[in-house]
């Protein structure tokens, strides 16, 4: 799915100048995030819409797969037969959840047209031709289809005013299950805290990243909870991006959260695990110790093995 999308946004800007393509994206950058009245969205036209499809997609397709991977891996025989798409602009989302998912219904709901009428172009071919691609205002009133299985919200919180952000999550937990993904930043984190407390608060169970559904062990100000992903790049991504490196990682914290039973992972490794000599030090999110660092050695035997595959982010038990 990865290189498909690869292919459908190289065929999106072919023609087009990466210094053009480039000016856009510094414009949209520095425009775009947090202050986006949801009246008003910045993406206003076609080609600003494929700049930053360019410059974004890849990445949050990523860090949503990410995100969508680690959930999947607690409910192995669950999967959704329909998915709803809040904010989905472009459909990255959507992609990411094809990649995990096969047989379910997409409806990509956003409020900027232009973004929509671009994810549909993109889509075509690949992505199932029943997907809907339907303008919605992302906020206050947005419901969701009764009995939807799944809902996605990435990087659209940040968007959005405090009361319109309640409203979204809000609408989200009426779902079987909700995942939600922001940038895994100080403040990003916090939005990912906010709406983790509202999804308790309306009856779901977090299944990840978190291995309990307690108050997070985290104390704002002195750390945060994200995790991060690799993106690969094409050399037109490169350009757009003014990077010469044939890869990024891309930072984000997310949060997933279901209304029927499942089981969270005894503890997750929340940051990269560091190699000694002989050992690897984990640093853990725990159902029972909260925040904790453990030394695995070479007297542990598979565990050891395990600890020197192991990844951030990644289940630990």
């Amino acid at each position: 799915m990865h290189e498909e999308l690869r292919a459908a946004l190289a065929g999106l800007l072919d023609g087009l100048p990466p210094k053009q393509a480039a000016q856009a994206v510094d414009r949209l950058i520095a425009n775009y995030r947090g202050r986006t009245p949801t009246d008003a969205p910045v993406l206003r036209d076609r080609a600003d819409v494929a700049a930053y499809a360019a410059y974004r997609m890849p990445a949050t397709f990523e860090a949503v797969r990410a995100a969508l991977t680690a959930f999947a891996a607690r409910i192995p025989e669950w999967s959704p037969a329909t998915h709803v798409d809040i904010g989905g602009g472009t459909g990255a989302a959507t992609w990411a959840t094809a990649a995990t998912w096969e047989g379910h219904h997409s409806t990509v709901l956003d409020w900027a047209q232009p973004a929509l009428d671009l994810g549909r172009e993109l889509a075509e071919g690949i992505l199932p031709d029943d997907t809907r691609w339907q303008r919605r205002t992302i906020g206050e009133g947005l419901t969701v289809p009764p009995g939807t299985d799944l809902v996605t919200v990435s990087y659209v919180l940040g968007e959005l005013r405090p009361e319109d952000r309640h409203a979204v999550v809000a609408a989200a937990a009426t779902a079987q299950a909700v995942v939600l993904i922001e940038p895994g930043t100080p403040d990003g984190y916090l939005r990912i805290r906010e709406a983790r407390t509202q999804l308790i608060d309306a009856g779901l169970r977090i299944v990840a990243p978190c291995p309990h559904s307690d108050s997070c062990p985290i104390v704002p100000g002195e750390d945060w909870c994200h995790f991060a992903a690799r993106v690969s790049r094409s050399s037109l991504h490169r350009q757009v991006k003014g990077g010469s490196l044939p890869y990024e990682d891309e930072k984000f914290s997310y949060v997933a959260a279901t209304a029927f039973d499942a089981t969270p992972a005894p503890a997750r490794i929340v940051r990269k695990p560091q190699l000694r000599k002989g050992q690897v030090l984990l640093d853990l999110c725990t159902a029972h110790e909260a925040l904790q660092r453990t030394t695995v050695t070479k007297r542990h035997g598979a565990h050891y093995r395990e600890a020197r595959d192991a990844s951030w982010g990644d289940d630990w038990s």
